[in-house]
């Protein structure tokens, strides 16, 4: 019998677990470790709340879930309850999934201000993360400026513009949405270093942001490359840039209650202005050379109330856990950190790939810990944690209790929504003690 313990309990680690019942069957007992009393990471609070096709992902996990062969085990933290010596202790093998949680720095003046925050902090206060549930952006100004080039940034863009019916069947929190309701952001800049070419915007996210009632998105022209460019482009980028060139194209006049997006390209933010709190931002214009962009050296402000970084993420250290600070990831060689110790999906590789990337991910650990470790080496694995637990007095959720959680979410939901979710802790706990 071999015994693995996974410590998150995201897309990563469930494909892991996955994995790991078709390698050994009924051979192995998995325990999915996660410092919330709730499962499926960032299924749960990165996925924007209004792609629930997407959050349905986690009915696959919630399969995998139900094996007898793996359970959940919520509410406990790596560093916090029990050491990762402990757990090597106690598990054949530990593979770390903790995906990448935490915002990377803009690393400018001013990015302390108030209301200035990175996109893993916005996101987790919209989705109702516990982390984040009173952050309390103020949203008092006409212009939010939203730093980056990729879907997050789209996300946080069209969570802004939309109207509060647009919301209906989403499962955005209830405190995001009435600060939502009383918003009064009327402009939203989305700042890129380089040029329409070099988006990682995806053309679904693109096409969503023109579809809303409200939102009217503008390129300047200026900013286009040549369209017999575009040809060299790959086909998904291809579409990306055609959606683009119609927001540059102009469409009807904007109503009294629109709200603007603004693609300003070719410009990198210099510093985050204000005493206090951000009052605006100073960026500078780039130009591409080799692919990179440049300063040229002219400055302009852009006046807003608040800024939200779409820059990058990176994972959380553990203690004594060798960690590689300029990828901001566990520092690791194909999964590997240290026998009997690995890494997997954005904790491995960092914050790249889609969701479903991290499914050959999983599988190809655990072809690593099989080949590191034919055999079972005798550690006690769960009956261990638990007497581990009993000692110390962890509360710990397992599924079952998740399922409790679950349903009380689902009956809280208001009209349309699928779940009102619970923010704090607490409240998990004690829903997970009804019945």
């Amino acid at each position: 019998m071999r015994h693995i313990a996974i410590v998150g309990s995201g897309p990563a680690g469930y494909y892991t677990a996955e994995a790991a019942l078709k390698q050994w069957g009924d051979n192995v007992r998995v325990d999915i470790f996660d410092a919330l009393p709730v499962p499926f990471g960032l299924i749960r609070s990165g996925v924007a709340p209004d792609h629930q096709s997407i959050k349905g992902v986690s009915r696959r996990y919630e399969a995998t879930a139900k094996s007898g062969n793996v359970r959940f085990v919520g509410n406990v933290m790596l560093g916090r309850d029990l050491s990762v010596a402990e757990m090597q202790d106690l598990y054949d093998a530990v593979i770390l999934a903790t995906g990448a949680p935490h915002d990377r720095k803009l690393g400018l003046p001013g990015e302390d201000l108030a209301n200035v925050f990175g996109s893993a902090a916005f996101v987790g206060w919209y989705n109702g993360h516990p982390q984040f549930a009173d952050l309390a952006p103020a949203l008092s100004h006409d212009t939010a400026v939203v730093v980056g080039n990729g879907n997050v940034a789209l996300d946080v863009a069209r969570i802004l513009a939309k109207s509060e019916e647009e919301f209906a069947a989403s499962d955005i929190v209830a405190h995001a949405l009435a600060a939502l309701r009383g918003s009064a952001v009327r402009r939203i800049v989305i700042l890129g270093r380089r040029g329409p070419h070099q988006v990682a915007m995806t053309p679904k996210e693109l096409g969503e942001l023109a579809k809303l009632s409200r939102a009217h998105p503008e390129v300047d022209p200026v900013d286009l490359p040549d369209p017999a460019l575009d040809a060299r482009l790959d086909t998904g980028l291809r579409k990306s840039v055609a959606l683009l060139r119609t927001f540059a194209s102009g469409r009807a006049a904007p109503g009294t209650d629109a709200i603007t997006v603004e693609f300003d390209f070719f410009a990198a933010p210099r510093a985050i202005l204000g005493d206090s709190r951000v009052e605006a931002v100073e960026v500078e214009r780039t130009r591409l050379q080799d692919g990179k962009a440049v300063g040229t050296g002219e400055t302009y402000r852009i006046p807003a109330g608040l800024v939200i970084a779409c820059i990058g993420y990176q994972t959380s250290p553990i203690p004594d856990v060798p960690f590689d600070e300029q990828g901001g990831r566990f520092a690791n060689v194909e999964g590997r950190i240290a026998p009997g110790l690995y890494c997997v999906g954005w904790a491995r590789r960092g914050p790249t790939g889609t969701i479903g990337t991290n499914r050959p991910d999983g599988f190809a650990i655990i072809e690593k810990i099989a080949a590191d470790l034919p055999d079972g080496s005798g550690k006690p694995g769960r009956p261990g944690f638990d007497a581990l637990a009993e000692q110390r007095g962890i509360e710990v959720v397992r599924f079952t209790d998740w399922q409790k959680i679950d349903e009380a979410e689902v009956a809280a939901a208001r009209s349309g929504a699928p779940r009102e979710k619970f923010v704090a802790v607490e409240q998990m706990i004690e829903a997970s003690h009804r019945g």
